[in-house]
């Protein structure tokens, strides 16, 4: 571990002692396993690609902070974060609301490795047909993880309605989709050339 830098070993160790803290005790263990399963799978690729492809500083700060929204949304469910109940009763929303501001990232963090990806692979050229394939991919990404949630919990029953997270709202997939393509565009359009000149710190011939 000696050749990677000092901050992304913070935050191997901060998520670590995460994952550990939100798997004593959580609300439901078969719907933390499923909340928490993408953020370890993310962690384990990154750690076997860091030396073939190291990610940017700020591409690896945004996975940090989602894989922190996806352990805490594992420990407590989606539906039952504190903070957010808090300030569900205190605005008087009809649910809570974490599940949102997951959804929200779900777009978010996967535009910019998306475009990052592709930036350096020069896969695309024109930064206007960068940012619609990138927004493009991650919306097709949020429809996929529902179609996922919707396997899962037709073939199990238990922890099924944790997972989904509906709390009887009808427009819950929709609504999810929704955020995670606003994600992927404030992403896009305020990150992007924060990204080019954070790459740029890699010292690669990515230009």
């Amino acid at each position: 571990m000696k050749n990677i830098p000092k901050h992304l070993i913070i935050y191997l160790v901060a998520l670590t002692a995460l994952l550990i803290w939100s798997g004593i005790n959580p609300l439901e263990r078969f719907t933390w396993f499923l909340e928490v399963l993408p953020a370890v799978m993310g962690v384990l690729i990154l750690v076997f690609t860091y030396k073939s492809f190291p990610l940017s500083n700020l591409t690896y700060f945004w996975i940090f902070v989602h894989c922190v929204i996806l352990i805490i949304g594992g420990k407590y469910t989606y539906a039952e974060v504190p903070l957010f109940d808090w300030i569900q009763e205190y605005f008087d929303h009809s649910r809570n609301n974490y599940d949102k501001l997951g959804h929200f990232i779900q777009g978010f963090t996967p535009a910019l490795i998306v475009r990052e990806v592709l930036l350096r692979k020069n896969v695309v050229q024109g930064k206007k047909w960068l940012a619609f394939i990138v927004i493009s991919i991650c919306l097709a990404i949020s429809a996929a993880y529902e179609l996922i949630e919707a396997i899962v919990s037709m073939l199990v029953s238990d922890g099924a309605d944790s997972f989904l997270g509906m709390q009887g709202y009808v427009w819950d997939t929709q609504t999810d989709m929704l955020l995670a393509l606003i994600g992927a565009t404030v992403a896009v359009l305020l990150l992007s050339n924060t990204q080019n000149k954070s790459i740029e710190k890699l010292n690669l011939s990515c230009f």
